[in-house]
């Protein structure tokens, strides 16, 4: 295989044998598929035991595909290259500014592509696509937390750091303060509203907000503010789609099953008596179109909220309110009853693989104590009325 120079990315379509639909398949310029790069994905995609996400392989799809075409663009053979072709792509990204967003780069997002290219090239070392990796660690001594791309050590205190990889300050999330909260969804009309309240007392992320459908909703006509304040709902559609179960506070069920037999159900009313051949999908949440709210269109919908509500933040902002107060609320039950596990729970309501991913807003709780008090009430109390 001579010098690539990539064409495009593209996504497998349903029904191919052993490919997942919408696995990216990257491409050169004559059309054939890039199979280094093919190799490593559809490893990561099936292998029983290390398989990933779909979320996590579309992204390492695109992490590699932003690589090959820096190569192109180079005129660079991807298996000759050494570490000083690589820490010219990540200094590139340290100077410039992204495409997409004209934005700088995040130092998160360089370190995430940079650690994607190393993770590559140790796989096709392995595999013996090539004799040597670009890039080496180095001893790093540390207190606290490992460093980002750290790999620990058997000496205290000491990791083994990428070099290529930049120095990222760790960035605390801060929840979202009561009147903040009132600002945000003040900003958010028809199901958008009705979104932002289930991210708020539930957690869930937007994959999760959009694979709702109809029949997870319980009929709440039966419960009980005395018995039934929190309902449970099942949740299938989930990243690394691991079920799991959130607990939406019985008012805020109320108010979608109105939603459910009012506004969703005279919009497909209406879609209908303009198109007979309309079918309503099975999917919660509608646009005014009458099809599924796209995880897209709700990041736009809900970064044009905040930045009219005055705030920085996006529909992950939400999710770290949501752990903040839930961990916060969860603290004080456990003064009474030692059995609570607080981190332990929240894990299980976030859907967290690990308990460290979790672990982070235990810093979060001490300093933001005063304002999650508020928020705390705000959310499973006048949040549905407000």
């Amino acid at each position: 295989m001579g010098a690539n120079t990539m064409a495009m990315i593209i996504r497998a379509s349903a029904g191919v044998a052993g490919i997942p639909p919408g696995f990216p398949i990257l491409l050169d310029d004559q059309m054939a598929i890039l199979e280094p790069a093919f190799a490593f994905l559809i490893e990561l995609a099936t292998i029983p035991g290390r398989s990933h996400a779909a979320e996590t392989v579309r992204t390492y799809g695109e992490h590699l595909y932003d690589w090959f075409d820096s190569l192109e663009q180079s005129g660079l053979d991807w298996r000759e290259i050494d570490i000083c072709v690589v820490a010219a792509y990540r200094n590139r990204m340290l100077e410039g500014a992204s495409p997409h967003t004209k934005r700088p780069y995040a130092r998160s997002t360089i370190n995430d592509r940079i650690r994607t290219v190393c993770r590559f090239y140790d796989w096709a070392r392995r595999r013996g696509w090539i004799s040597a990796v670009p890039f080496y660690f180095e001893d790093v001594r540390v207190s606290g937390k490992a460093p980002f791309l750290a790999h620990l050590d058997h000496r205290p205190g000491v990791v083994r750091a990428n070099v290529l990889t930049v120095s990222q300050t760790e960035a605390l999330p801060r929840p979202l303060r009561v009147a903040e909260l009132r600002r945000f969804l003040g900003q958010l009309h028809g199901p958008y509203r009705l979104i932002g309240e289930w991210a708020l007392a539930t957690g869930m992320r937007r994959k999760e907000l959009c694979g709702l459908v109809v029949r997870q909703v319980p009929n709440s006509a039966a419960l009980r503010m005395e018995t039934d304040p929190l309902v449970s709902v099942g949740l299938t559609i989930t990243k690394g789609d691991r079920p799991r179960v959130v607990y939406p506070p019985l008012r805020l069920v109320d108010r979608t099953d109105w939603y459910i037999g009012e506004d969703r159900a005279a919009l497909i009313k209406r879609l209908r008596h303009g198109d007979r051949t309309y079918q309503a999908p099975a999917d919660l949440f509608l646009n005014a179109r009458g099809a599924p709210i796209s995880r897209a269109r709700l990041t736009a919908v809900f970064t044009r909220a905040f930045a009219a509500a005055g705030l920085k933040g996006s529909p992950h902002r939400l999710r770290h309110t949501f752990a903040m107060t839930m961990l916060a609320a969860l603290q004080a039950r456990a003064q009474e009853n030692p059995l609570i596990n607080p981190l332990k729970v929240v894990q299980l309501l976030l859907g967290h693989a690990s308990i460290q991913s979790t672990a982070i807003y235990l810093r979060c709780v001490e300093l933001h104590g005063r304002e999650l008090a508020e928020s705390i009430d705000y959310l499973y109390g006048a949040l549905i009325d407000a």
